[in-house]
């Protein structure tokens, strides 16, 4: 993917903010990504493909990687520096995540699915028709959690590139009481990464034909995320 195309696929609507959220959007975008270098370095990850003839990760690029929302800051270490967009939303809250991820090598496509979503996605396809990889954290960015929503499936039959659905797992983390329960790994912690079997939605898919591949895509997720948290479930703190 060229420079280009990555700055291209950054850019954003100018959101208007005020002093003091400007100066709170520079310190998340240095605090947040020293913590997760400080504890990222410390962790201890594992891999396991339900397809078995695959090995790496490089064997599923390019991909569309939905993922659920509360295991972002743990999949944000462990895929930095391989260009992944990420879809973001136009919110604020869009332009946090927007700038740690840039500092982790992954290029933010501004859209969600209810501000910018067609064109995020037509952003994404042009990364995908380079050989990228894209990702979505997929019941984002409001819930409900582990609800998927419909854009990987869009995507795919856009693309003719499959869909990859994987959970990351924690052995021990602080859980947040927010809507989507998200992780903070703890240090020196073990995870685990399931990556589903690729899915495929043909480009000349029906209404119902995108209502099953929706549907599978939402089984996979929650196949990944059980088998996945089984890896701790002896002794999760």
């Amino acid at each position: 993917m060229s420079t280009q195309s990555s700055a291209a696929a950054g850019e954003g609507r100018p959101l208007r903010l005020t002093f003091l959220q400007r100066l709170q959007l520079t310190l998340v975008s240095w605090v947040v990504p020293a913590i997760i270098w400080a504890i990222g370095i410390t962790l201890r990850p594992t891999i396991t493909f339900e397809e078995g003839s695959i090995r790496c990760l490089d064997e599923v690029c390019p991909g569309i990687y939905p993922f659920w929302h509360r295991c972002v800051l743990p999949a944000t270490w462990l895929f930095r520096n391989r260009d992944i967009g990420v879809l973001t939303s136009l919110s604020r809250d869009g332009e946090y995540i927007a700038r740690v991820i840039r500092r982790f090598g992954f290029v933010p496509v501004r859209g969600s699915s209810s501000r910018g979503g067609p064109r995020g996605l037509l952003e994404m396809e042009t990364m995908l028709n380079a050989g990228g990889a894209v990702a979505f954290t997929i019941d984002g960015p409001r819930g409900p959690r582990y609800v998927a929503k419909r854009g990987p499936v869009m995507l795919s039959r856009m693309s003719g590139v499959p869909i990859v659905p994987f959970y990351v797992a924690v052995e021990r983390a602080w859980v947040l009481k927010t809507w989507d329960a998200m992780m903070t790994p703890k240090p020196f912690s073990r995870v685990h990464v399931w990556v589903g079997r690729k899915i495929f939605v043909p480009p000349d898919a029906d209404d119902a034909a995108m209502n099953r591949h929706h549907a599978e895509m939402q089984a996979s997720l929650e196949r990944v995320t059980a088998f996945a948290e089984e890896q701790f479930s002896a002794g999760r703190c």
